[in-house]
């Protein structure tokens, strides 16, 4: 399949994607993704850093006839969100990416592609390889852990990058040009219950919730998408005063940036309302689905009876306050913003809910471009949780990025952009995690943009990158590098 790929126009790029996806490179576990991009720089003869958290910088001269222009920065993260369906065998920690070619997209067979951010550092490669392409002195920055707590931005210190100009590569849309971005906090809720035995006369059901589309916390939270989590958490909550229903286990979501895509509860019910409890089932499944008939046409919804029932089970009260707690806590829109048309300003993805073994956990990604209004909402599900008796703890909390309509490198890009394709860019704000914020924290003066081919499905199985886009893109970075401005 990879062939395939490394055909594609622009070949450089398509190529360096393709060796950079056959080196596996989930969040947290970086190691030999460093190693890799460590590799590539020295095999340049270029002067390659590796700092403290892991953070690769590979620093290039400008071309003859450039060295006037203003140094720039190349940006993009080197992890990759590790997402995969269920009935997929895949394994992230061993496994290059398997791509294949449909139509005018690139795929994976079953998992995320890692166009996010892979195609931004594919790009950087072929710049930096490149003896050819016209350009100022470069200053390739390759970030780590950008998707789980973009520890790596945060961890770079100041001093290391000289650079006047960043271009940040992780917008996901081509026609345009991100100047500002949401920051994020994570919210998590722990608890401990004791279990208790099955009462007498208990049958057992598996209740599993798929099919979803799922997609990226922050750039898809406002399309109305169903959250596996609080679709289940729907079907529990009558179910202990009508049936008898106590939860033995809940597994729902994965990631705290990924709109939840499943989610498995083993139950149990009282014997004697067998019969009922799958009727009336049928009946809210049948409901929900048709609230989500346009939006999750996929919606899988299934009750299978188990012939072994679990060992324990939740304490009534316990469950009382965890279902009632989670459809408390808010997910999805907070806020849209009052000073970008359509752009969504504060929201909530409840990513993850696991109960087992008398544990429960709860994980959320609150996102706001307004600060104030980012600890408002963490707040009000520190509220809901701390009402059930959890202990709820704020964590990996990073700024968003100040939008500047009047960047001077915004000004290039923008001419740019409507010379090569006749009409203007959408200059935009996102309610996605950019590292632009945190990495002007120690690099104040830096002038910051971010662009990027058109990537759908981000953070999940789903996941695509547009063929002719790519082009597109690839066209307008070359632009770009020739057009930098004089220092």
């Amino acid at each position: 399949m990879s062939q395939d790929i490394r055909n594609l126009e622009p070949l450089p790029l398509w190529n360096h994607f393709a060796d950079l996806n056959a080196v596996p490179r989930p969040s947290k576990k970086e190691e030999r993704v460093i190693a890799f991009m460590k590799q590539f720089g020295e095999n340049l003869g270029l002067e390659t850093i590796v700092d403290e958290v892991g953070n690769v910088i590979i620093k290039k001269p400008a071309t003859a006839g450039m060295e006037n222009r203003k140094t720039i920065v190349m940006q993009s993260h080197l992890d990759m969100v590790h997402q995969k369906n269920n009935d997929t065998v895949f394994d992230f920690d061993n496994q290059g990416i398997e791509m294949y070619i449909d139509g005018d997209w690139v795929r994976a067979n079953g998992t995320t592609l890692g166009a996010d951010n892979g195609i931004g550092v594919a790009t950087i490669m072929a710049v930096l390889a490149s003896t050819e392409i016209k350009h100022p002195a470069i200053e390739a920055l390759f970030t780590i852990d950008e998707e789980t707590g973009m520890t790596g931005a945060m961890g770079l210190k100041g001093g290391l990058l000289e650079g006047d100009i960043l271009l940040n590569l992780d917008t996901e849309d081509d026609e345009e040009i991100d100047i500002g971005c949401a920051g994020g906090v994570d919210v998590t809720a722990i608890a401990d219950y004791e279990e208790e035995d099955l009462p007498d006369g208990s049958v057992a059901y598996k209740i599993t919730v798929k099919g979803l589309k799922g997609g990226h916390s922050g750039m898809d939270i406002h399309k109305g998408l169903g959250n596996a989590n609080k679709i289940m958490n729907r079907l529990l909550f009558n179910s202990f005063d009508n049936f008898g229903l106590q939860i033995a286990s809940i597994n729902g979501g994965s990631l705290r940036n990924a709109i939840p895509r499943e989610s498995v509860a083993d139950v149990i019910i009282a014997k004697m309302y067998d019969e009922s409890f799958v009727f009336d089932m049928q009946k809210i499944v049948h409901e929900i689905k048709t609230e989500f008939a346009t939006t999750e046409p996929n919606l899988e919804i299934i009750f299978e009876k188990q012939d072994t029932l679990p060992n324990k089970v939740m304490p009534a009260m316990a469950q009382f306050y965890l279902v009632r707690a989670l459809y408390t806590a808010h997910n999805g829109v907070y806020r849209m913003s009052a000073d970008f048309d359509d752009l969504v300003e504060t929201s909530n993805n409840i990513a993850k809910v696991t109960v087992a073994n008398g544990k429960l956990q709860i994980q959320c990604l609150t996102r706001s471009s307004v600060e104030t209004s980012k600890f408002d909402l963490a707040n009000a599900l520190r509220s809901a949780f701390e009402l059930m008796g959890c202990e709820v703890t704020f964590s990996g909390s990073y700024p968003g990025w100040t939008p500047n309509p009047n960047s001077s490198i915004l000004k290039v890009l923008d001419e740019l952009y409507q010379k090569q394709n006749g009409k203007k860019a959408n200059v935009v704000a996102c309610h996605a995690g950019l590292e632009c914020g945190i990495l002007g924290t120690n690099y104040p003066d830096m002038k910051m943009i971010s662009f990027g081919p058109n990537i759908r499905g981000a953070h999940s199985p789903e996941e695509r990158v547009s063929i002719s886009s790519v082009q597109k893109y690839w066209n307008f970075v070359l632009e770009i590098l020739q057009n930098i401005p004089i220092k």
